[in-house]
């Protein structure tokens, strides 16, 4: 059974409610001060607790997404994905192949009504990194009267540790994007959603590591190089935005400021502006400071040249630790003239899925009004 099953969830919550009434039952038997008894009381004690823990886990992690298998929770998961091509001729591997579609919810069966999502596995042609990513396409992508159009897109993260399937499942993305497209609040827009975590498990932060991961290389060019190859991705300067929350929006910020001339705009929900260093890490900069200052968005902002791309961040007043920061990042930004700086400020909220889709909906608005390619 999966961990993210309903049936491995029933099974923690029947555990937890059998072991408390055992508990109670059991209690007046073991009221004895040998040490038989106090052994069973602790037992019962901890199996209880054990218990009502593993509950309380996998309730939070199929609501938020944090692991996706045993092997994910337990740190299993080591090596990058390899991309085999089964074409005939045993020709070179491919940078994107589509291994599975499904409808968006709400949409309908058919893609030209709903749109389609297809889970693809990409491979870097520079950085070799391997990854699967979930690709959403708008209803006017199959439409005929549409065959020659080209549209814009968008790279969408996760936090850390994350699932692509929560920016699909949890925070409904495509659905989201359908909707809003229908209603003329933004254009059709081809939505790339993945994990910053391509280096399974580290945390990476989209950081180009010295003798490590080259993962910001990998979403500034492999990334939309296999994406533009295999649809139809506007070729016009200006047709990429990222967005991303936590993790995710502290890269989408950092792409959007260090490749102005790939993304037009980047969006960060709930970010953070520098790099961290801890156990989930490692060390990202190997003594090279000027690596490390330029993963520091505020130090780049000083110091660097500023960026011809818009940015949007959010935060809330009561719930979200990056308040000040964020306000001072907005000022910071004002004052370069050049890069354009919006915001969302919720009155309260929190450093979770139920915040991100309230931002969700403007925050696609907001990246749709700033890319070409239409």
């Amino acid at each position: 059974m999966g961990l993210t099953s309903n049936t491995v969830l029933l099974l923690a919550v029947l555990s937890a409610v059998l072991l408390f009434a055992g508990t109670v039952w059991q209690w007046p038997r073991l009221a004895g001060r040998n040490w038989r008894a106090v052994s069973g009381r602790i037992g019962l004690l901890l199996a209880t607790q054990l218990a009502l823990f593993a509950s309380v886990g996998i309730a939070a992690n199929q609501a938020f997404g944090f692991y996706a298998s045993w092997a994910d929770l337990f740190g299993r998961e080591t090596e990058p994905g390899v991309v085999v091509d089964h074409a005939a001729g045993g020709g070179p591997a491919t940078p994107l192949q589509v291994v599975d579609t499904r409808r968006v919810a709400g949409g309908g069966g058919r893609p030209e009504s709903g749109g389609q999502i297809q889970k693809v596995a990409v491979r870097g042609r520079t950085t070799h990194i391997a990854t699967p990513a979930f690709v959403y396409l708008p209803p006017e992508y199959f439409d005929p009267r549409h065959r020659t159009r080209t549209f814009p897109a968008a790279v969408v993260l996760t936090g850390y540790p994350g699932t692509a399937e929560a920016l699909v499942d949890k925070l409904h993305f495509p659905r989201t994007a359908r909707e809003l497209a229908a209603d003329g609040r933004m254009e059709p827009m081809i939505l790339v959603m993945l994990r910053p975590t391509v280096a399974p498990p580290r945390d990476t932060e989209c950081v180009d590591i010295p003798k490590g991961p080259q993962t910001e290389s990998f979403f500034a060019k492999d990334l939309p190089e296999a994406v533009t190859a295999h649809y139809r991705v506007a070729r016009e300067p200006g047709s990429w935005g990222v967005i991303g929350d936590s993790t995710g929006g502290y890269c989408a910020l950092k792409l959007a400021v260090h490749h102005p001339e790939v993304f037009a705009a980047g969006a960060g929900l709930s970010p953070y502006y520098k790099a961290p260093t801890d156990p989930t890490t490692g060390d990202l900069f190997h003594g090279d400071e000027t690596l490390r200052n330029e993963a520091d968005l505020r130090w780049f902002m000083k110091n660097r040249p500023a960026p011809d791309t818009s940015l949007l961040v959010t935060s809330s007043k009561v719930g979200e630790s990056n308040y000040r920061a964020t306000l001072k990042f907005i000022d910071q930004v004002k004052a370069t003239k050049k890069t354009r700086i919006s915001s969302i400020i919720l009155e309260s909220g929190g450093h979770n899925f139920n915040t991100w889709r309230r931002e969700i909906p403007p925050a696609l608005e907001w990246i749709s009004g700033r890319l070409g390619g239409r």
